[in-house]
């Protein structure tokens, strides 16, 4: 990234940078903060995982009851950060979380580990649990209710597609003095840049 003559799409610049982070030490490169509003007007922050991003969006999957899920239907602005320490980079994403398609859903809920796929259905995410046995009990007459055959996405577990209307790339540099420059999304697919401080 030239931060004097930044490119006109801040897209492809994500994806460099990403597959920097990719081959960087970092375990989950694609590991990003989601921070929402809950109803009561409160913040939450959580760590989600990306899985797209493309000029449609960003993707991610979860629990559409779950805290976070509440939160989005009542509030659907949403901002993302990814921080790659080794790199000494972020990237901070603002945008409104819409629910990705069934049939979007569906296809990556497919290819989820079968553990998993049914942990999806024995986990009420974010209730309050009694004990481990509880979760374990849950989690068993899943199996068993699945034996034999494959495991469907539960209803209530699903993508959503955060949208790009802003972007910001953060380099750090030695005493902080930092560059940062952010995209904010225009009509047409077009992009303005503001050079910020650090």
């Amino acid at each position: 990234m030239n931060f004097d003559a930044p490119p006109a799409d801040p897209i492809p610049v994500f994806h460099a940078w990403f597959r920097e982070a990719q081959q960087s030490v970092l375990p989950n490169p694609n590991a990003m903060t989601l921070a929402t509003i809950d109803p009561d007007g409160r913040p939450s922050a959580r760590i989600v995982l990306l899985k797209d991003l493309d000029d449609q969006g960003a993707v991610f999957f979860t629990n559409r009851e779950s805290r976070k899920g509440r939160a989005i239907a009542a509030h659907a602005q949403v901002a993302l950060l990814l921080h790659w320490d080794p790199l000494d980079r972020q990237i901070r994403i603002e945008g409104r979380a819409a629910l990705l398609s069934d049939e979007a859903s569906d296809a990556y809920f497919a290819t989820r580990p079968r553990v998993s796929q049914i942990g999806a259905w024995a986990s009420r995410q974010s209730e309050t649990l009694r004990d481990r046995e509880t979760f374990d009990a849950a989690v068993a007459e899943m199996e068993k209710q699945f034996e034999g055959q494959a495991v469907p996405r539960p209803p209530h577990w699903g993508g959503y597609q955060v949208s790009l209307d802003r972007i910001e790339f953060w380099q750090g540099h030695h005493y902080r003095l930092h560059d940062r420059m952010v995209y904010t999304a225009g009509d047409g697919g077009s992009w303005s840049t503001r050079r910020l401080f650090p």
